[in-house]
């Protein structure tokens, strides 16, 4: 197998015509909760109906559009029974001003561009495991033309109370220059940490693996800092007796470390 080899900076490319690169941000986030009885788990579910409901959504995701640079068209929204929402945005592209890196600050959700879409759905745990209950949703940002998904990275990072961070990032097809010369990406990355801004990369631990030649970029994070109250449901942490807290501080910890690196841990 050839040696990988990171893209080198380029001028602004000057194109013929339509840009047909497809550039695809796929992003899953994961909120772990502790609801150990019946009240507290009803507490979880109207926390998970209250913050990713398909209204509050819609509102995220049409700031995502403004953020890229997308004009919104249309938009479908459905709340699900006994939880979880999804949302359809048409878009299409409108103003643009280049991709930056750190970019700028300006969650799911389905959003169609006039070449391109963007999605978004929840899923809440609705079955437990001794009180660990997981939130999960996943957002797919994929445009043509010159608008990019990464613009909207740390917006949506902050959207969402996250304990972990999975992103995958892919640039496919080709467009062409005046000359007629094929280009395969457009602009320069060699990492979508690049586009994270300091304060979120100061509080996870990251981790990448890239494929270069194939425009392939993947980034995970896990939560630093675990701070049991933000888990907790109907009751504090210094209301529980020292061995309960530790007890699920070491649950909620696990839970994070399974999912983070996608296998069963032995406790």
């Amino acid at each position: 197998m050839p040696a990988l080899t990171k893209p080198t900076n380029n001028p602004k490319l000057k194109l013929l015509g339509f840009n047909n690169l497809t550039k695809t941000l796929s992003f899953n986030i994961y909120d772990i909760c502790y609801a150990r009885s019946t009240q507290h788990q009803q507490e979880y579910i109207e926390y998970i109906d209250e913050a990713y409901n398909a209204e509050r959504l819609t509102t995220i995701l049409t700031e995502v559009a403004d953020i890229i640079g997308a004009n919104v068209l249309n938009v479908a929204r459905q709340d699900y029974d006994p939880q979880g929402a999804s949302v359809t945005m048409l878009i299409s592209e409108g103003h643009h001003d280049g991709l930056t890196t750190p970019v700028p600050e300006k969650d799911s959700v389905v959003a169609h561009l006039d070449k391109s879409h963007i999605t978004v759905h929840t899923y809440p745990e609705t079955h437990p495991d001794a009180g660990i209950s997981t939130f999960r949703a996943d957002i797919d940002v994929s445009t043509c033309g010159k608008i990019s998904p990464l613009k909207a990275l740390n917006y949506l990072i902050r959207s969402f109370e996250s304990d972990i961070v999975v992103m995958d990032y892919r640039v496919r097809g080709f467009t062409r220059n005046v000359r007629g010369m094929k280009h395969y990406i457009d602009h320069s990355i060699d990492s979508i940490q690049n586009f994270i801004s300091r304060d979120i990369k100061d509080r996870y631990d990251m981790v990448d693996v890239n494929v270069y030649q194939e425009n392939i970029f993947h980034s995970k994070m896990r939560l630093k800092q675990l701070d049991l109250d933000t888990y907790l449901f109907g009751e504090g942490a210094s209301e529980l007796p020292p061995r309960d807290a530790k007890r699920i501080r070491e649950r909620v910890d696990h839970e994070i470390m399974e999912i983070f690196y996608g296998r069963n841990i032995q406790r």
